[in-house]
């Protein structure tokens, strides 16, 4: 069968990567062609374009790359269009996915949807199109199942595929990932400023600001693997480091971490590192969001999963040094660090156990048949 896939970001690269080796599994005849990233083109494959030139951050990002997004659509049609795929797996990216369901559907060509969008949040209007356009809407955490039956669409809570990725990981051994990585024997304070370049510009300058604070530590740079190596340089000295493309090993070896709101706030929760929630944007683009956005109380996975406060969000004017200083201080050591503990196991069993890719698969070759 012939798959054709869309990720665009670099979470969506990763469970991408896991459907495709789940989908051969199932079907030693499989052929992808993808929208991804390096993880995908590892799987296998003939990947179309990278995420790294379709992200966009903001309102104003998109209002400024308007003609180049419109180019992708453009173009993604017209791939379609030839490579004649038995199924489309859309992975979340909404904006641009969901233009691409609908033209789909005109051709006659199934249409899953694998990591929903988060209409819970804004844009709910957008379950419409959902229920026009998907044959299949496969769904990550335990409260979209309800979301989605609400409205009158049927979805499958497959579970959450970062337990799979997390638990495929070797043993590691702090002194060695020290060693290798040209770190000091401190212990690790790890920084994950995001994945976008003005993202990462941002929130860096932040981060970096508590360091005169946490002397006995060193700070460590999380490099995306969208980023090249040069541009985190002029950040780094003798008390801060960078590694690239091992953020699960650095926070597995990390006794906290500073996380820009996105997948890594729950990456990091699952493996078990205590974290700060951080996440500035423009004032237009947060007074749109704020508006947009309704009846959600946190921005981060870990909270909106557990319906509750586990880890701090310090969001826009609250995001300040002296706010930095006081939070990491508390999930260094002491009751509030030990709490959170317990709480990260109580998140792993409401995300339903391991397997999420070997159902998603299943799935999605029973809609084919």
């Amino acid at each position: 069968m012939k798959y054709y896939i869309i990720a665009g970001e670099a979470s969506g690269d990763l469970h991408g990567s896991n459907l495709m080796k789940a989908l051969r599994k199932k079907d030693q005849h499989a052929e992808f062609r993808f929208w991804g990233g390096d993880l995908m083109s590892a799987a296998g494959g003939t990947p179309v374009k990278h995420y790294r030139d379709l992200a966009f951050m903001g309102f104003l990002e998109v209002a400024k790359n308007i003609r180049t997004i419109l180019n992708n659509i453009r173009f993604c049609k017209h791939d379609i269009r030839s490579y004649k795929p038995d199924v489309l797996i859309l992975v979340d990216y909404p904006g641009f996915n969901l233009r691409i369901a609908k033209f789909a559907k005109t051709l006659g060509i199934k249409v899953v949807y694998y990591i929903s969008p988060q209409l819970w949040a804004w844009k709910e209007s957008r379950v419409e199109i959902i229920k026009k356009y998907v044959d299949e809407m496969l769904v990550i955490l335990p409260f979209e199942e309800d979301f989605y039956k609400k409205h009158g669409v049927h979805s499958h809570f497959v579970g959450h595929p970062l337990l799979d990725a997390i638990s495929n990981l070797e043993n590691i051994d702090p002194k060695t990932f020290k060693k290798d990585n040209g770190l000091t024997d401190r212990e690790i304070i790890a920084l994950l400023p995001g994945s976008r370049k003005q993202e990462v510009e941002k929130m860096l300058e932040l981060m970096l600001s508590v360091r005169p604070h946490f002397k006995d530590y060193q700070f460590v740079i999380a490099g995306a693997p969208s980023l090249p190596k040069e541009f985190y340089q002029k950040y780094v000295d003798d008390h801060v480091h960078f590694v690239s493309n091992k953020t699960y090993d650095l926070l597995r070896c990390s006794k906290a971490a500073l996380v820009t709101s996105g997948t890594a706030t729950l990456e990091t929760a699952l493996l078990n590192v205590p974290e700060v929630v951080c996440y500035r944007g423009s004032k237009i683009s947060y007074a749109i969001a704020k508006r947009l956005v309704k009846n959600i109380k946190y921005i981060s996975l870990v909270n909106l999963i557990m319906d509750r406060e586990v880890v701090k969000e310090l969001i826009q004017d609250d995001l300040n040094t002296p706010n930095l200083i006081n939070e990491l201080n508390q999930i260094i050591s002491g009751e509030k660090r030990s709490v959170m503990l317990k709480d990260y196991e109580l998140l792993r069993e409401k995300l339903g156990g391991k397997g999420a890719s070997d159902k998603a698969a299943e799935v999605i070759v029973n809609v084919i048949k």
